[in-house]
């Protein structure tokens, strides 16, 4: 049985445990299939405040986090985790994170997610303790840990029997650089709108040639810049949509 071990440095743990209670992910620690593993900065310091920020060399605005607690933090994550185990910081300035990446990190044993906070993390603590740096976007976050829930959960619903039905995760959007194909549900009519008589069929073979069209069109009407190679197949279904659209 595949089991993911998360560490996640952070000082709003409590945000992170939220996860933890709904969905795939909680049901996934509950039949461990995940554990995640909680560190905060602050049960680091030596200091009566318990800081774990201070003032930028050089001015500016904001506050940056010290290096020492966040490397006390990773150096207990560690003790529970495999020797090689990558420390990943949520950082604006990270590769983008996409399915390529999840898939990726659900195929490890473990990992450790650092969610910064303030105006940044003491750059020392990056070039001496960080494997990767992952972003959301092209936005600004108050902190890391939004990020990082996304991430555990889009990782988390790749596991193995996380989804009950592992065939769910291979038909949704962005596997195979492809958005997923449209649903419906009853009733078979919605103010005028039916749903597609293949659906209704009971074909297997048409359904699915049916959905792999449809994930094709709707790529290329919504997100063409995924479609960077296509099979020979593909180019014909889309030559025969944009002679349809044209006439």
């Amino acid at each position: 049985m595949t089991k993911l071990n998360i560490g996640i440095v952070s000082l709003f743990p409590e945000m992170i445990h939220l996860i933890a209670q709904y969905g795939v992910v909680g049901r996934s620690a509950d039949e461990e299939l995940l554990t995640l593993s909680m560190y905060n900065p602050r049960d680091f310091t030596t200091d009566a405040y318990h800081k774990v920020d201070d003032k930028p060399y050089g001015g500016g605005p904001g506050m940056v986090m010290k290096f020492k607690p966040l490397e006390s933090a990773i150096k207990s994550a560690k003790k529970s985790m495999p020797k090689d185990c990558p420390v990943i910081l949520m950082s604006p300035q990270g590769r983008r994170f996409d399915q390529k990446v999840a898939r990726r990190f659900s195929k490890l044993p473990a990992m450790i997610l650092v969610a910064g906070r303030y105006e940044g993390v003491d750059e020392r603590f990056i070039e001496n303790h960080v494997d990767e740096e992952i972003s959301m976007g092209d936005f600004i976050l108050s902190g890391g840990e939004i990020a990082a829930m996304a991430i555990i959960d889009s990782v988390v619903r790749l596991l193995p029997g996380a989804l009950g039905d592992d065939a769910s995760s291979v038909d949704e959007s962005f596997e195979n650089n492809l958005l997923e194909y449209p649903h419906y549900t009853r009733p078979e009519e919605v103010e005028g709108h039916s749903v597609p008589e293949v659906l209704l069929s009971g074909n297997h073979e048409a359904i699915k040639l049916w959905r792999s069209e449809q994930s094709l069109i709707r790529t290329y009407k919504k997100r063409p810049d995924l479609l960077d190679e296509l099979t020979e197949q593909q180019e014909i279904i889309l030559n025969k949509y944009k002679q349809l659209i044209k006439d």
